[in-house]
């Protein structure tokens, strides 16, 4: 079938066990596919480039940042953003090629499912808990914030947005401690944020995260309908979320003991 005037992109580092999967969902939907890559050692670069993609390396300035490199790399007025853990289903594609069968899309943005697969799940479960982010959109009606932390799509005042049919299957989960390792990178990024934008939370606050972090998780999102897995990832959800706080904290007890030590 003959490709869209579409750009697909993805940011990645070291995604090899999974970006070719991705790509493979995806494959003949476009004809020019962005893989921005910040410094993989495990062969990430030549999967991509196997698969049709162009790579460029751009060191990581953060999530929204690196995105808004990635969109500035693309030929087409349309882009899809992806993951490299995310896979497309056929529903999807079929409904993305009907969107153009026409010419343009009708609206100016759309809305993607994404429901994570934990390991040793075969697919969505069916109960799972989606996010339904932009991730289909003009790129003169929508941009990606600028933000290191929040990778979202800030689209234009009156743009029109519709959702796209079928759920992406978001593979983020490796191992648990795999998933630890990422949490806690982002918490440190997260303390970064807060930090940047002169925000300040309360100390109170380091008590109650995690409980109420971990109720979220197991609860509003479902985690508790998943079995034991779901219990542990809940679990290192809350973790992550009282790192952000405790870190945060502890940057300003420190700046304040510092600050203490130069006045004496």
């Amino acid at each position: 079938m003959a490709t869209l005037p579409l750009s697909i992109f993805l940011i990645v580092k070291n995604e090899a066990d999974r970006i070719g999967a991705t790509l493979d969902a995806v494959a003949g939907l476009a004809d020019d596919v962005v893989v921005v890559d910040s410094g993989s050692t495990d062969g990430t670069q030549a999967i991509a480039e196997a698969k049709g993609a162009r790579v460029i390396h751009h060191d990581f300035e953060g999530y929204g940042p690196q995105k808004r490199f990635a969109e500035d790399q693309c030929r087409h007025a349309w882009l899809l953003n992806l993951d490299a853990d995310e896979v497309v289903p056929p529903e999807m594609v079929t409904h993305i090629r009907a969107l153009f069968a026409a010419g343009a899309p009708e609206k100016d943005a759309y809305t993607t499912r994404i429901a994570e697969v934990f390991p040793g799940e075969e697919d969505v479960h069916p109960l799972a808990y989606a996010l339904t982010p932009v991730r289909l959109y003009r790129r003169d009606k929508g941009r990606y914030s600028a933000s290191i932390v929040h990778d979202r799509v800030a689209l234009a005042p009156g743009a029109r947005v519709g959702a796209l049919k079928g759920t992406i299957r978001h593979r983020s989960v490796r191992s648990l401690g795999d998933q630890i390792a990422k949490l806690n990178a982002y918490s440190d990024r997260q303390a970064d944020d807060l930090e940047a934008r002169g925000a300040t939370v309360a100390t109170w606050r380091v008590f109650f995260e995690f409980p109420a972090a971990f109720v979220k998780a197991y609860f509003g999102r479902r985690h508790a309908v998943r079995g034991v897995y779901g219990f542990l990832t809940a679990m290192n959800y809350a973790i992550s979320r009282h790192l952000r706080i405790a870190k945060h904290i502890e940057r300003r007890r420190l700046a304040a003991w510092g600050k203490d030590r130069r006045d004496a």
